[in-house]
This record gives C-alpha cells, sequence and structure tokens, in this order.
C-alpha cells in the first residue's frame, strides 16, 4: 500500500485511551484549520468502535462548532446512547481542550433486506482519460499560492478526477452543478468499515464549493469565508472505496450568507451507495478567508 493512503488510514484509526475515549492526530492540509472531513471521519471511527462489527454505519448528522488546530491533538468521547436489537446509536463530541469542536450523531444496523429502488446515475464521462486534481495542479504549480502549493502537486492519499474542472484562481459562473470521480490510490483490505471512514473523509472535499458557481466565486476569492456548518452522510448499499465512485453534487440554495449542497455518490454501475448534505457558511468580507470548505 503506498504510504500517503496508509498515513491517512492511521490518522483515522485513533488510539483508545478508554473504552469511550479516543485520540487522534491532526492534519495540516494548508488551510490553517483542520480539515472537516477528516474530523467527520475519525468520530465515524471512534464510534464505530464501540459497536459490534455487524453493525455498519448507515447514517450520520453532524455539526462542526469550531476550527480545529492542525497543531494539536483531538480527543473524541462517545456516548452509547442505544443498543437496541436492530439498530445502535451513537454520540461523539470532539475536543480539543476543554473546548468542543465537533458534535456527531451516528446510527448502525443490522444487515437486512427491504423493498429497494434508487434515483438514476447522470449520464457523464467516466473517469478514464480525465485529468486528476493533481494532474491539474502539476500544471499551473507556479501561480498557486505557496502555503498550498506542496499539498496541491503531492501525491495524495485520495484521487479525485473532476468532469469539468474549476479554475479557483479565475472561477467563472456556471451552474450549482459539479460531478466528480474519486477513489482510494490503492488497494484496501476487506473492512468495510475503513471504506466507510475515508469516504466520510471524502464527502467534504468539492462538496460546499458548488454552492459557488452561479456567483463566479471559489474558496480562492479574496475575503471569501467557508465553513462547514454541518454535514450528514446515508450510506444505502455496500460500496468499495477503492473503486471509482461518482460524486453528483448540486446546491438548490444560497442565502443569509450559507449554502447549502447535495451530493449523490454512484458506483461505475450506477448503482446509488450513499447520499450526503452540507450547510456551509459563505461570508463575503475584506480579510483573505481564514478557513476553506
Amino acid at each position: 500500500m503506498r504510504a500517503v493512503l496508509q498515513e491517512l488510514i492511521d490518522l483515522l484509526a485513533l488510539e483508545r485511551l478508554s473504552e469511550d475515549t479516543f485520540r487522534g492526530q491532526s492534519q495540516d492540509l494548508g488551510w490553517g484549520t483542520v480539515f472537516g472531513g477528516q474530523v467527520l471521519g475519525q468520530a465515524l471511527s471512534a464510534a464505530q468502535q464501540t459497536v459490534p462489527h455487524e453493525r455498519a454505519a448507515h447514517s450520520l448528522h453532524g455539526y462542526f462548532l469550531r476550527p480545529g488546530r492542525v497543531d494539536e491533538a483531538i480527543e473524541y468521547e462517545v456516548d452509547r446512547i442505544r443498543d437496541g436489537r436492530s439498530f445502535t446509536t451513537r454520540r461523539v463530541v470532539a475536543r480539543q481542550g476543554a473546548r468542543a469542536i465537533f458534535n456527531l450523531a451516528a446510527s448502525f444496523q443490522i444487515e437486512e433486506e427491504g423493498a429497494s429502488h434508487q434515483a438514476s446515475a447522470p449520464e457523464v464521462p467516466g473517469p478514464d482519460g480525465l485529468l486528476s486534481e493533481r494532474e491539474l495542479a502539476l500544471r499551473f504549480a507556479e501561480i498557486i499560492p505557496r502555503r498550498l502549493r506542496e499539498r496541491a502537486t503531492g501525491e495524495r492519499p485520495i484521487e479525485i478526477r473532476p468532469v469539468r474542472p474549476v479554475n479557483p484562481m479565475q472561477p467563472d459562473v456556471r451552474e450549482p452543478l459539479k460531478y466528480v470521480w474519486l477513489r482510494a490510490v490503492d488497494r484496501l483490505g476487506d473492512d468495510m468499515a475503513l471504506h466507510r471512514y475515508l469516504l466520510a473523509y471524502a464527502s467534504d472535499f468539492h462538496f460546499l464549493t458548488t454552492a459557488l458557481h452561479p456567483h463566479g466565486l471559489s474558496w480562492m476569492t479574496r475575503g471569501l469565508q467557508l465553513a462547514s456548518l454541518d454535514h450528514s452522510m446515508y450510506v444505502h448499499r455496500p460500496f468499495r472505496f477503492d473503486e471509482w465512485l461518482l460524486y453528483a453534487i448540486d446546491s438548490p440554495s444560497s442565502s443569509g450568507a450559507r449554502g447549502l449542497v447535495r451530493g449523490q455518490l454512484f458506483d461505475r454501475d450506477g448503482v446509488l451507495v450513499a447520499s450526503c448534505v452540507q450547510e456551509g457558511l459563505m461570508r463575503q468580507r475584506d480579510e483573505v478567508p481564514e478557513t476553506a470548505g
């Protein structure tokens, strides 16, 4: 396995401090604060480690309370709210010092059969032949801000291939729609919980920025403050994160300095495996933005 992917897996694995308390290290992606997907994935990992392995996460709902510091570890406290015959519910509070920075509610279910239907996958080009984000960044490395250049052009644990890339330095006005293909850069084992942690982590990439499209803005627009406020994810069907998934994202509304985005994740056979929803802060001000989501 590539070292960069193993580092991410280790980041999500967490150190167990007690039966219901865990510690995770923080990752610096160059944005000045902890990436929301990191806290989401680590919190789900903490919750799952208190649940029988035959129960898989089917929904999670998180609130980002404060920006996380990249130079400080995060402790995750799990509250075992309910253990039922079919469902298990957990609440997780993430803290840095005495300050809560994130709150998660997650539900887990045994495998069951039932009625099934789904939305159709959009007709877009497949991942073959599309340039990855890293390949796109290497083409324009000289104009990427120095604080982001190494991360943008370096090896990544998750490969992302946009169907219609946006130039964040010169964003154009377009519909609030986005399609990106994503997957882990190497094969993963058969621990399906790990595949869910990685999907939770990756589901925060390219998400809120879709709400910027109609306004000709990007996360690099001077004076624009972006931050995730909440994030929900529903897992509908089994999937593998080491195989291509299409993230189809749209934004139905933005107002009150907030943007709403929705995402559906399909495998290459058009099977809908997960859905996500997020609301985030989109505040225009005079200073350079502190965070990017």
